[in-house]
């Protein structure tokens, strides 16, 4: 009987275990249900917003675009013609030297010695001719008893050749002497810019003929300037074939490193006389003026060359045009919303803005803000986007013409 009260008291126990038990499994779904709810039930990211536009279409020059140096148009080694010591330096490292100008002078004491003594050679000379010419003169009218020999008469006529002769051996000596007097003063051959000076006074230098002469300084000719680029077989053909027609040669403009603007202009003057085989480019040359001496041998530009003339062609900024690995793409949105990546062909800036040759049509919607935000294959939302032309650039030569727009592109914005 005391088992069976024992059994009786421990059933309300073990009832109340279980009551809890219950309780607390009942608790953790009703969590496991609010926590996942309530994820489930998250407020999705925001659509984001962009700005759009139509691309702005116009007639422009087309330009193909190219990276060259410049180069002088001549460069000169200056050595001297005759050997000594150089005593006066007649100009400042740098300088713009004018053909003829005096660069150096060589000791010219020794050559003045030698002139000199040429030049008593030429007066006995002239005497010794002077006395066989009076000789001859004597004897060449006597005839009769007063007639001398035959033989005579030649021998005072051969004098006088003789004479004749050493007479312009000494002349010609003298000229010699004279050109090393006047070689003593190294002159500028071309006008332009004068190097660094090789030597200081009171060095030795060396008049042999040839590369063994000292070499005094160099000076290169800019203006004018040429400017040397590498070109595609297909430029070589058309400037052939502009030359068959007798067309003029083509425009070209030129931009420094730190500039925005094609300020320098000039012309195409030369193509080499075959191209690279490794490469297929042949090295083609273009003639700038520079009267102020601003453009440098050696300096990188980027050029520009006028291709077909005016045409009419898409342009969008430059920023809106993305890099896809080897591609370029520009983002466009649909009716829909929706982005859309599209492949394009590019052309050069034309007044701030970039020419879009293929790849786009004139009622594509471009993107042309928070490219961050605007993913290919996502829904966007678009509001009033404008393309428009770089004031600064607007009247340069190739840029947009102020002239209108077609009409999709004549607004060039986007409504919401």
């Amino acid at each position: 009987m005391a088992e069976i009260a024992e059994t009786r008291e421990r059933r309300p126990h073990r009832r109340n275990v279980a009551i809890v038990a219950i309780a607390a499994l009942a608790a953790a779904g009703i969590g496991w249900k609010l926590f996942h709810g309530t994820a489930a039930e998250a407020v999705p990211p925001p659509v984001p917003t962009v700005q759009a536009a139509y691309p702005l279409v116009r007639d422009v020059t087309e330009w193909d675009d190219y990276v060259g140096r410049f180069a002088p148009s001549k460069t000169v080694e200056v050595r001297p013609r005759v050997s000594g010591a150089i005593t006066r330096i007649h100009f400042r490292d740098g300088d713009f030297v004018r053909k003829g100008q005096p660069l150096f002078t060589v000791d010219p004491r020794p050559y003045r010695a030698a002139l000199a003594e040429t030049q008593a050679d030429v007066a006995a000379a002239r005497s010794a001719l002077a006395l066989a010419k009076s000789d001859y003169g004597r004897v060449a009218g006597l005839t009769g008893d007063e007639a001398i020999a035959a033989s005579e008469v030649d021998q005072l006529r051969t004098r006088v050749r003789s004479a004749s002769a050493a007479l312009a051996a000494a002349q010609a000596r003298e000229r010699q002497r004279a050109l090393d007097v006047e070689f003593a003063t190294v002159r500028a051959p071309i006008s332009g810019r004068i190097s660094d000076r090789r030597v200081d006074v009171g060095n030795l230098v060396s008049g042999d003929s040839g590369a063994n002469a000292t070499l005094l300084t160099t000076i290169n000719a800019v203006d004018p300037i040429y400017f040397t680029f590498d070109a595609s077989e297909a430029l070589f053909l058309k400037t052939q074939r502009d030359r068959a027609g007798k067309k003029a040669p083509a425009d070209v403009q030129v931009r420094l490193q730190d500039e925005t603007a094609y300020r320098w202009t000039g012309k195409l003057d030369f193509t080499d006389n075959g191209l690279d085989p490794r490469s297929g480019t042949i090295r083609v040359r273009a003639v700038l003026d520079n009267p102020d001496g601003f453009l440098t041998p050696g300096m990188f530009g980027n050029m520009r060359l006028a291709d077909s003339g005016t045409v009419k062609a898409m342009l969008v900024p430059d920023d809106a045009v993305h890099s896809d690995q080897a591609r370029k793409i520009v983002l466009t949105v649909g009716k829909d919303g929706m982005v859309d990546a599209k492949p394009v062909d590019l052309g050069p800036m034309v007044g701030g803005l970039r020419v879009i040759r293929s790849g786009l049509t004139p009622a594509d919607r471009i993107v042309v803000s928070n490219y961050q935000g605007a993913v290919a294959g996502a829904k966007v939302q678009t509001s009033r986007g404008t393309i428009a032309v770089d004031p600064a650039t607007e009247k340069a030569p190739g840029a947009v013409p102020a002239g209108p727009s077609e009409p999709v592109a004549a607004q060039a914005t986007l409504a919401n």
